[in-house]
């Protein structure tokens, strides 16, 4: 799964930023943010990978997490 990120413009004219939807592609994404914000005009999509979570986490684990 990916995490899209949307800027868009809603049908009053308001600007919407940073709206964060995780599907398995794009047209699933926009699907949904459409569900939320009827005749809105997407300006921008942004895809980034889904973060991995690690379950069990070893001490130079918890420096990085602690590091970023």
């Amino acid at each position: 799964m990916n995490k899209y990120e949307f800027n868009l413009r809603t049908r009053t004219g308001q600007r919407v930023e940073k709206i964060t939807i995780q599907a398995l592609d794009r047209e699933t994404a926009e699907k949904r943010l459409r569900q939320m914000y009827m005749q809105c005009d997407v300006l921008d999509c942004v895809e980034r990978p889904a973060e991995i979570r690690q379950e069990n986490l070893d001490v130079e684990g918890i420096i990085n997490l602690i590091t970023k």
